[in-house]
């Protein structure tokens, strides 16, 4: 488990910014799309931030890595360019998609992070698959898939899980639980509350833990990732959040009360962290403000690399159809 006395004050300084690159990321995105300058839909991922920052620490960069459309901070903590992330969000070529995914579809090759599904638990299977071509193949990586509790209602998420655990395949499922889906409380969608008994049906080690504590997840993540790779068997890791803004840009939010969002920002997971490392002498004041500044150089950077950017061709529409002809 982690504790001050595993965590350097340098790995501390690393996890407190990308949470705040995260959240920052986030916000300007929100900014920028009251300006018409993102268009299509928006995700934002304020108040789960501890979920991705927790998992993807625990990972190699051989790991494959697979979110839903709520995925600019798994990308942003998986080391994907914060510029090709807003590039693509504008639509222009120089996005990690060429501007041809948006918000929803964020892919980077390199750095093994399968994209965004635009589709409720379509990537389940997908994650499923990869890991068994990692068996097949006998490579040394695992595949990390994240989904929300209402990808767990899908039929998909019950044979992806199953098959996972027939095929005896190294990948961890990871439920970000934040008990709305897109505005259906989990109560009204779920029989079985609790997501990792479902887990549990399929003969899959499973466990939940509070998504709002990043050295929690952090954990419970390294528990789970080391179990995966050296077990190469199915494992879910269900963590338990709150998303503070509304399930996209175009939802009214008429479902859940103010009231109950205020009550869960106290459990804000950034400021927590940060008056932890205080506490514990992992990180300054001094060093705090630095980093404020360094994350407005990165945002603006981010910004000013999107607005800089080009459309893609009317030519090159068709493009990508089909696969192209590598000697032609």
């Amino acid at each position: 488990m982690e504790t001050k006395d595993k965590l350097s004050p340098e790995k501390a300084e690393k996890l407190l910014y990308q949470l705040l690159l995260m959240r920052k990321f986030e916000e300007k995105s929100a900014e920028l799309y009251t300006k018409e300058k993102i268009r299509g839909f928006l995700h934002l991922y304020i108040g789960e931030e501890a979920v991705a920052t927790g998992v993807i620490q625990a990972l190699k960069p051989e790991d494959n890595v697979l979110g839903t459309y709520r995925e600019h901070a798994h990308a942003l903590a998986r080391d994907v360019d914060a510029g090709a992330i807003m590039a693509e969000m504008y639509g222009k070529q120089e996005g990690c998609s060429r501007g041809r995914g948006g918000s929803m579809h964020i892919f980077d090759k390199e750095k093994n992070f399968f994209g965004g599904s635009a589709i409720v638990g379509g990537h389940l299977p997908l994650a499923t698959g990869m890991a068994l071509a990692s068996k097949k193949l006998k490579k040394d990586n695992i595949t990390v898939c994240f989904f929300g509790e209402g990808a767990a209602a899908e039929g998909i998420f019950h044979e992806a899980l199953n098959l996972a655990s027939l095929w005896k395949v190294p990948v961890l499922f990871v439920c970000e639980n934040n008990l709305y889906a897109m505005g259906t409380a989990l109560r009204f969608s779920h029989a079985v509350q609790e997501i990792e008994k479902k887990g549990q049906a399929y003969g899959i080690e499973s466990k939940a833990v509070d998504g709002m504590d990043l050295l929690k997840v952090m954990a419970a993540a390294n528990k789970a990732v080391e179990q995966v790779r050296n077990s190469g068997e199915p494992y879910l890791l269900v963590c338990n959040t709150y998303r503070f803004r509304a399930h996209s840009m175009f939802d009214a939010e008429l479902y859940r009360k103010k009231s109950e969002v205020e009550k869960w920002k106290k459990r804000d997971p950034i400021p927590k962290f940060r008056k932890y490392l205080l506490k514990e002498n992992l990180i300054s004041e001094t060093q705090l403000q630095e980093m404020e500044e360094r994350l407005e150089t990165e945002i603006q950077k981010a910004v000013d690399f999107a607005e800089a950017g080009t459309w893609e061709a009317k030519e090159e529409l068709t493009r990508f159809v089909y696969s192209e002809n590598p000697e032609s």
